[in-house]
């Protein structure tokens, strides 16, 4: 199967804390030589400092001074780098259980999720907390890293054992694609290089797995989705009478003369030319940013939404979905918020907490329903006016939304359409 080398893959990171997560995003930059020199003299000073005999590969990810000081993580830090065969994007989140919310914003948008597994402990309950996210974000891939191999001796038993562990709870959680791999951040055993201390596992080491993962499939090709941005009008010689409409193909694929309906108005027309950067194209498919022209001059604006005629996603302003509240102070029950849908932004209310999940054991709290920071819960949104929505499951895109806090403008809360 032949892999794309400009395709970006987003991966995420998950465990409890001192997993070795950050060792292991250091290991796989540090082995597969993405790190510039100014970074490496700057941690190996750091870790000459702190004692340490080698590299404190940890250093690679942990950016504030804070995490350095503490050994901890905290917030998500973001590093890309490239291989010969494919571009990334790292999200390195929290374990600790207070930043269940920065793990949610660090796996919106991956494509696949590592959650790591100290070898020595099995599987505990903030494994199983981030499991539940990953499904519940509808994560394509996750890997299973078991971790500190070195210290229970590379047993296959254990590894197996942990296996079992994990596949007992993931039975009930919505996961398409799950790989196990057995591990040592700290010597590079099967992360970038195959190891030799664990020859009966057979498979490919991380990088590997990563590199050639099928990723293709994971957008959304049938649901043509193209919310509009904003509207380009030049205003200049050779572009007079041109009106464009401009921003991102969420989903599907749109050609010139494709028939197509404009939401929430319902007015159709049918596609005139799909203008880049680098000129007019003969297809558009998610993520490319875009302008499209129609054939027919409609009043069109930001928010509203171009798709195809047989295929449209449902026009709602009362709806049910997953929340993820972010906020020090609790929810407000009926309390105004502006929500933000694609590039549609209307207020919104929150008509109903309809339970809350605990996170530790997937049971459904229907009776303390206060909302507070990392909570997730099933709820009820009530809109002012339509929004143009999918199902998470099927769109991760017009499947999902953000609260404002009108007097604050905080991000307050992340949520998936159900």
């Amino acid at each position: 199967m032949e892999i794309d080398k400009n395709q970006l893959l987003r991966f995420t990171t998950a465990g409890s804390v001192d997993d070795g997560k950050s060792t292991l995003i250091g290991r796989l930059l540090y082995d597969s030589k993405a790190i510039f020199e100014d970074q490496l003299e700057a941690v190996e000073n750091t870790s000459k400092k702190k004692g340490h005999e080698g590299v404190d590969l940890a250093l690679f990810t942990d950016g504030l001074k804070d995490e350095r000081e503490q050994g901890i993580t905290i917030d998500v830090a973001y590093r890309y780098f490239t291989t010969p065969k494919r571009k990334f994007i790292i999200a390195d989140t929290p374990g600790h259980i207070q930043y269940t919310r920065n793990m949610v914003t660090g796996a919106s948008t991956a494509n696949a999720a590592l959650i790591l597994i100290d070898a020595r402990h099995g599987v505990i309950e903030q494994t199983k907390r981030h499991a539940f996210i990953a499904s519940l974000l509808q994560i394509p891939h996750i890997i299973v890293c078991i971790n500190k191999m070195d210290l229970v001796d590379y047993s296959e038993e254990i590894y197996e054992n942990i296996i079992h562990q994990f596949e007992e709870f993931s039975s009930k959680l919505y996961v398409k694609d799950i790989q196990f791999l057995p591990i040592s951040a700290l010597d590079g055993d099967n992360v970038v290089n195959r190891s030799t201390n664990m020859d009966w596992y057979q498979g490919a080491p991380l990088l590997h797995t990563l590199e050639t993962m099928h990723i293709s499939s994971d957008i959304n090709k049938i649901d043509a989705r193209f919310p509009v941005q904003t509207v380009l009008r030049p205003q200049r010689e050779g572009f007079i009478d041109y009106r464009g409409y401009a921003g991102r193909v969420a989903s599907g694929i749109f050609r010139p003369g494709d028939d197509v309906v404009v939401m929430p108005s319902g007015f159709t027309s049918k596609i005139k030319d799909i203008d880049s950067m680098d000129g007019s194209l003969e297809e558009a498919f998610a993520p490319m940013s875009v302008s499209i022209t129609l054939e027919d001059d409609i009043d069109i604006s930001r928010g509203d939404m171009i798709v195809k005629e047989n295929n449209m996603p449902t026009s709602v302003q009362e709806f049910d979905a997953m929340l993820c509240w972010f906020n020090n102070s609790p929810a407000r029950e009926r309390a105004k918020y502006t929500i933000m849908h694609t590039s549609n932004e209307q207020k919104a209310m929150i008509k109903e907490v309809v339970y809350k999940i605990d996170i530790n054991t997937y049971a459904r709290e229907e009776n303390n329903k206060e909302l507070k920071m990392n909570d997730i819960a099933r709820i009820t949104i009530r809109t002012t006016r339509p929004l143009m929505v999918d199902e998470y499951r099927d769109n991760r895109i017009t499947g999902s939304f953000v609260l404002i806090d009108d007097a604050t403008h905080e991000t307050v809360a992340a949520g998936m359409i159900v």
